[in-house]
């Protein structure tokens, strides 16, 4: 019972963790930018590929990230400082009122340009990009065996599920909840990713504070 609530509780993190960050409502109008004079059935295969795509990148970040850690000598603690710090920059950018800079137009009509944006800049960097990918890995650390594996996955795959209904839908949506409703969510996404990432940092902290090797070496020197 106890290990089946655990897989629950990493299969939900997963979800909440990366849905707020991947954020499919705000890439909506991006993909429809990038993808203006496409027909609908074109836009929807672009999507599911991106989701593919994003899927492959996230799940390979989680299957290297022990084999990243451990080469680098990257601790779990650390980790969860360097990825929480990242998600709280993330989150604040998104809080912050937003404008597109010139460089942001060229890449849209460079991506206009393009005939496939399924892998970039759809899956690379819009849906997978820096943030998701530190918090794939971050989920590592609450990983010990392959059922948590498979339900850190399951969680991938039902935000790209989630994401493929948004883009598929982007057009009624973004008509539907309009540039007010937009900058709302965005905001509101914003402060659920900073919440995320200070409590990766308190748990960061924690874990260096808690560690058996760092008591043993402050007793140590108390002693003397």
């Amino acid at each position: 019972m106890s290990n089946l609530v655990h897989l629950w509780a990493i299969f939900l993190g997963t979800v909440v963790a990366l849905l707020p960050i991947i954020n499919p409502l705000a890439a909506a109008p991006t993909f429809l930018a990038i993808t203006e004079g496409d027909s609908d059935a074109l836009r929807r295969e672009q999507a599911r590929k991106g989701c593919f795509y994003m899927v492959a990148i996230l799940v390979s970040s989680l299957i290297g990230g022990t084999f990243i850690m451990n080469f680098f000598g990257i601790s779990i603690p650390g980790l969860r400082i360097a990825g929480g710090i990242l998600m709280t920059g993330i989150g604040m950018s998104m809080l912050a009122a937003h404008h597109s800079t010139e460089e942001e137009m060229a890449e849209r009509e460079a991506a206009r340009q393009k005939g496939d944006i399924s892998f970039s800049p759809l899956a690379m960097p819009m849906l997978s990009g820096p943030g998701s990918i530190a918090v794939t890995l971050g989920f590592t650390s609450l990983a010990t065996d392959w059922v948590d594996y498979g339900a850190i996955i399951a969680g991938i795959i039902v935000v790209a599920i989630i994401t493929y209904l948004v883009l598929r839908l982007s057009g009624k949506i973004v008509r539907f909840i309009g540039p007010v409703g937009m900058n709302a969510m965005t905001k509101i996404m914003g402060f659920l990713i900073m919440c995320i990432g200070v409590q990766f940092v308190v748990n960061g902290v924690l874990g260096i504070a808690t560690d058996p090797e760092l008591l043993r070496g402050i007793k140590s020197v108390l002693a003397r």
